[in-house]
């Protein structure tokens, strides 16, 4: 029989629980409903079938056996790293966590913002709000000349994208219409190797606080290995564009620096989240944080999800509801999501109280019960390891994105057919469709493609 989580709060009506509590006393809720966390560390192959949506974590097959005693992590020459490393366990799984936290307003019928304007002055007097600017941004007059910008640029100053006659002044607007310039997270692209990340603001936010970090290296067998993170920062707390960052820093400089030591890749990841969160936790002991700290704000906080792509293996981890899907490059074999949600909505699924429909349109659907962050009840890192037997494209991607294709299938096709081949391109266009749905957050993905596996590496 499944334990019933210790909650603080009770997932239906959001009132305190005491603990031991079986129902609550408010509303009565059955508080034995709600779900365990999936399993941690779980291992499958990914062949052509794989585990439907929201399955038991139990259904998963068991991890393989640790090789013998002095067998490293890969073996030099061999061509399917799937065991970890001797001596190595990964870490028990931690308790559930307990608190809910809500990561972006909800609109009051559930649904997507419709689209509007793009526009760049943010009020001044309410930094957090998610509500359309003052100004708008013009397109440049075509009676003004080029001409005028020249002076500008050469006195070392950054040109107004708007009137593009104006000096931008130190604090980002330009002196001569007054427009605030597009700062330089609104929208990021970056290619490395084989993979790409894209990043934007959004149509309704102010600024944008997701951050992503991507690279590559090597392993001890000199096979290479990419490495991608994605971070969202919960909007509701301090400096959550300062979270992502730190955390998407933090996590990617870790997993780069253990690979090639060696370290198993699944251990990596585990180990880079947690090295994440407590780059975020130091940010609550500096002095900006108090600067900003607002009554109805908390530490600052964010999701994170990531993955490890070596030549016969696949991982992901994460903590909060930022994704992770498979898609392979033969679109006749299915996709699949390879993450489960830390939200209200995923347990009210996992539990049978709501099918997905539901569950997603209920307003407390983006009240997230895992994050990184001091305030944060515990960490519980969420790692798993998949063995492809063919290639594919993992896209990583916070909720600004999923939010408009959610199923593995409705992510298949958004994605273009040569992403595995065009990876930037591609991230561009699944950022555009973000967009043209109605852009109601920041928006953020990386695409990391998958090689060849060697024959008989993928089969069960």
């Amino acid at each position: 029989m499944s334990q019933m989580p210790q909650l603080s709060a009770c997932p239906s009506c959001e009132e305190p629980l005491e603990s031991g509590d079986r129902f609550c006393g408010a509303c009565g809720y059955d508080l034995s409903a709600v779900p365990e966390r999936p399993q941690d560390n779980p291992t499958i192959t990914m062949n052509g079938s794989v585990p439907a949506q929201g399955a038991p974590a139990g259904e998963y097959p068991e991890r393989p056996p640790a090789p013998p005693g002095g067998a490293p992590w890969p073996a030099p020459g061999t061509a399917d790293p799937q065991a970890p490393a001797p001596g190595v366990p990964l870490p028990p799984e931690a308790p559930p966590a307990t608190g809910v936290r809500f990561d972006r307003r909800p609109q009051p019928d559930g649904h997507a913002a419709p689209p509007e304007t793009y526009q760049t002055q943010p009020d001044h007097s309410h930094p957090d709000q998610s509500q359309p600017d003052e100004y708008l941004l013009q397109a440049p007059d075509p009676r003004v000349s080029a001409e005028p910008a020249a002076p500008a640029a050469g006195a070392g100053g950054k040109v107004c994208v708007a009137c593009r006659a104006g000096r931008v002044d130190d604090d980002g607007y330009c002196e001569n219409c007054g427009h605030a310039q597009p700062r330089e997270r609104d929208h990021m692209e970056q290619e490395s190797g084989p993979m790409a990340a894209v990043s934007d603001r959004g149509l309704r936010h102010h600024r944008n606080e997701d951050a992503f970090a991507i690279g590559t290296t090597a392993l001890p067998d000199g096979t290479p290995a990419s490495v991608a993170i994605v971070c969202d920062g919960v909007s509701s707390a301090t400096r959550p564009d300062d979270a992502s960052q730190a955390a998407s820093k933090a996590a990617s400089e870790a997993v780069l620096a253990a690979l090639p030591r060696g370290t198993h890749p699944q251990q990596a990841m585990h180990d880079a989240i947690v090295a994440a969160s407590r780059a975020v936790n130091s940010l609550a002991a500096e002095p900006a944080t108090a600067l900003e700290q607002a009554p109805h704000q908390n530490a600052p906080a964010c999701t994170i999800v990531g993955a490890v792509v070596t030549s016969g293996l696949l991982i992901v981890g994460w903590v909060g509801d930022s994704r992770a899907y498979w898609v392979p490059v033969d679109r006749s074999a299915p996709p699949a999501r390879l993450t489960e949600d830390d939200s209200w909505a995923a347990q009210m699924v996992a539990a049978g109280l709501m099918n997905e429909a539901e569950a997603y349109a209920d307003e407390r659907a983006h009240a997230i019960t895992g994050w990184l962050g001091a305030d944060a009840y515990e960490l519980e890192p969420h790692t798993a390891a998949f063995k492809p037997d063919r290639p594919g494209v993992v896209v990583v991607c916070t909720d600004g994105l999923w939010n408009y294709a959610e199923a593995a299938e409705e992510m298949a096709r958004v994605l273009p057919l040569d992403a595995a081949a065009h990876p930037l391109h591609s991230a561009r266009v699944l950022i555009g469709h973000a967009l043209d749905g109605g852009g109601h957050d920041n928006v953020t993905v990386a695409l990391v493609p998958f090689p060849a596996v060697p024959q008989g590496a993928g089969s069960a």
